[in-house]
């Protein structure tokens, strides 16, 4: 088990992300850095939304990386190697947990988690990473409008450690990023797809607020999600540009 003395706890914060870009940028936090808090006044989820979360109930957590390796062309490996840390811990908690692209967690149809990475590039690779993780543990009542929020106590009736559980993921992520770090593109990519929400299945999707019919038939170079229509037709696209129908 990964000790804690890279940990940095905090009551109360604007976003654990914004506070780990803070210790990037004065240069007063390296690589396994990790920043948790109680509470986030402002935090973000995907393309601005807030993360909505109950004061020292859930994990609200923001590990520092630095794939000084990676080039920023397969940035989107971030979020595969993130997603399964993730996942790998829920797995064993709960059964039915996937992926959902590009990185939320779902257990059946309900959102466990989701996943905001920020990188700086340098030249042609990536300088630094922010992975912000949050991920419901013993919230019991969801209030937002979010449409599909559910906590793991809901699910397994059990109360979780914060510490514990942001110590168990680290290691997961550790994990991970060792097999990036040794070029293991292909393992990462098909264990991505492998525990991808409806990957395979004929689903409805929307574009555009129109329903279509498709399966996830893979994944670009660049995270773009490729679907196949009833009718052969494929095409990719990128976060925001299709919707899955829940």
């Amino acid at each position: 088990m990964t000790t804690n003395e890279n940990f940095t706890f905090l009551t109360e914060v604007e976003s654990t992300n914004n506070y780990a870009n803070h210790l990037v940028l004065s240069k007063a936090a390296g690589h396994g850095t990790v920043v948790l808090a109680q509470y986030q006044k402002m935090g973000k989820g995907q393309q601005g939304n807030h993360w909505e979360s109950e004061p020292g109930k859930n994990l609200l957590m923001s590990v520092i990386i630095l794939p000084q390796f990676l080039p920023a062309a397969k940035q989107f490996y971030l979020s595969k190697i993130a997603s399964l840390a993730l996942a790998g811990f829920i797995t064993n908690e709960t059964a039915e947990v996937k992926i959902k692209w590009p990185n939320d967690i779902y257990a059946g149809n309900k959102k466990l988690a989701g996943i905001l990475i920020e990188n700086s590039i340098k030249g042609n690779h990536i300088g630094s990473s922010i992975i912000g993780i949050g991920l419901n543990l013993n919230q019991e009542r969801f209030v937002s409008d979010a449409p599909n929020p559910v906590s793991l106590k809901q699910i397994t009736g059990k109360d979780y450690i914060v510490e514990e559980v942001a110590l168990k993921i680290w290691d997961l992520l550790s994990f991970w990023f060792e097999k990036l770090q040794a070029g293991s593109f292909e393992e990462i990519g098909s264990s991505y797809f492998n525990h991808l929400f409806r990957a395979n299945e004929w689903a409805l999707f929307s574009k555009e607020g129109k329903p279509f019919e498709a399966r996830i038939n893979g994944i670009g170079e660049f995270g773009q999600l490729i679907l196949e229509e009833r009718n052969g037709v494929f095409s990719e696209f990128m976060f925001k540009e299709i919707e899955f129908v829940i």
